[in-house]
């Protein structure tokens, strides 16, 4: 088997981390380059100023128009990527991805254009009816992906 490229996805988590320390590791092992991926999944702003409890109308100039968080949001993500190389990076070809979207579907997109032998992807060990409601980012590349995927779980230490 030959690993020539990692895509490790991360965000703003400590699972994300655990998972970039892995997956930065397989990479000096193979002397693989590595894409560093993070979705922006977009925020939803209510499209009505009506206080939903009370039916009282808010100013809708009070709240951080749609645009702003946008920015917002991509300055965070920049930052995520930025922390990440810092942290991991030295020495590896890295290549970033930031992309908006479905988080499942924009890393399996992201494998594709890197053309990743290895995608890295951490998780919080969601079960039950957590799992069932919030879905399952690690779950639904599993699923979709035509390339390995390795989840690293998080282990929290007493």
């Amino acid at each position: 088997m030959k690993i020539s490229k990692v895509l490790i996805g991360i965000d703003d988590s400590p699972y994300a981390r655990n998972a970039a320390a892995y997956g930065f590791d397989i990479a000096r092992s193979y002397n693989a380059a590595v894409g560093l991926v993070h979705i922006i999944e977009p925020a939803v702003i209510p499209p009505s100023p009506a206080d939903n409890f009370g039916g009282v109308v808010m100013d809708s100039s009070m709240g951080i128009q749609e645009v702003e968080l946008a920015e917002i949001q991509a300055n965070q993500s920049e930052l995520i990527i930025e922390r990440t190389v810092k942290e991991f990076g030295e020495g590896i070809e890295i290549t970033t991805f930031k992309q908006y979207g479905s988080r499942a579907d924009g890393i399996i997109e992201c494998s594709k254009e890197f053309n990743a032998d290895l995608i890295v992807l951490g998780t919080h060990k969601r079960s039950g009816l957590d799992r069932l409601f919030t879905g399952s980012v690690a779950e639904g590349v599993i699923r979709h992906s035509t390339i390995p995927v390795m989840i690293v779980p998080f282990v929290e230490h007493a």
